[in-house]
């Protein structure tokens, strides 16, 4: 079976009970989602939203990325993470909801691991270069290296760990902050790769996978300008998918170096990303699965 690297298919959880900001604030990250939601069904993506729950504050259940992944043979992985907290964003009725609408063969299962202190959080910890079979993974406390090529192992992929900081030399801790991966370019800090080895090692990857490097800056990838995803719509029609701060941290010849593959399509999130923490790429779940 052919990996496809992006697709049409995409499941969102919608924050219900995340306890931050005041109630202005709230109800602006909801029209935020919303409106993300919104653009992706009109440009063509299919989009199954599942409610959070009002019981019990979950913070960041808008990023169901860090726990699960879906995989064209039917596999879903569920990830552990390291905030005990979040642990509650893994609902049995979101993987119930999940079915109804798409073959899940088998379920992989990883959190067990949280009882030995090692995490890895999903397709933030991950960046899959799925029709190459790389995972990217930035070693951080919630991305485990060794965890990481146990997975691969599993899964068939090869492990591309590496180091990368941020200005406060601090371990970037999801890789999904600071790379991202497409068909044929990848969006890399390579500023925040300090190793002279780790910097080797990607780029030989990237490389050897004919991906074109496109560099960003430490400040820039603060604007989530590496959180952003390449996505394809029924027909095959792709297009790189960042919010509008992300877009606004690159230069002219960045967002050439982006046009010259994809169209540019961008949402509005200022209020997620700044009381929540995380960038549009994060809010996606990619589903490779089969449709019923």
């Amino acid at each position: 079976m052919e990996n496809k690297q992006n697709t049409p298919n995409f499941l969102m959880v919608r924050p219900a009970s995340f306890g931050v900001g005041d109630s202005a604030t709230q109800i602006s990250i909801l029209k935020e989602f919303d409106v993300v939601v919104d653009v992706l069904r009109k440009h063509g993506l299919n989009v199954l939203v599942v409610d959070d729950t009002q019981s019990s504050p979950k913070t960041k259940a808008i990023f169901a990325s860090h726990w699960i992944s879906t995989h064209a043979n039917g596999q879903v992985i569920l990830y552990p993470l390291l905030d005990k907290e979040r642990r509650l964003e893994r609902r049995k009725e979101i993987l119930s909801q999940l079915e109804k609408e798409f073959v899940v063969k088998q379920y992989h299962h990883l959190e067990q691991y949280e009882a030995n202190n090692r995490f890895l959080e999903g397709t933030g910890s991950i960046v899959f270069d799925r029709t190459n079979n790389v995972a990217y993974g930035c070693t951080s406390p919630q991305t485990d290296a060794t965890l990481l090529a146990k997975l691969c192992e599993e899964i068939e992929y090869q492990p591309a760990s590496f180091r990368a900081t941020d200005m406060d030399e601090q371990a970037i801790y999801h890789t999904d902050m600071m790379m991202m991966v497409a068909d044929a370019f990848a969006v890399v800090c390579m500023e925040a790769v300090q190793d002279g080895a780790d910097e080797l090692l990607l780029k030989q990857f990237l490389r050897t996978t004919n991906k074109q490097i496109i560099n960003i800056s430490r400040e820039q990838m603060y604007a989530f300008a590496g959180n952003m995803l390449e996505v394809s719509t029924e027909d095959g029609s792709k297009f790189t998918l960042m919010s509008d701060t992300a877009k606004n941290s690159l230069s002219e010849r960045q967002l050439e170096q982006i046009l010259s593959f994809n169209p540019i399509f961008t949402c509005s999130i200022p209020n997620i990303e700044k009381f929540l923490g995380g960038g549009i790429r994060s809010m996606l779940v990619e589903l490779f699965l089969k449709r019923r």
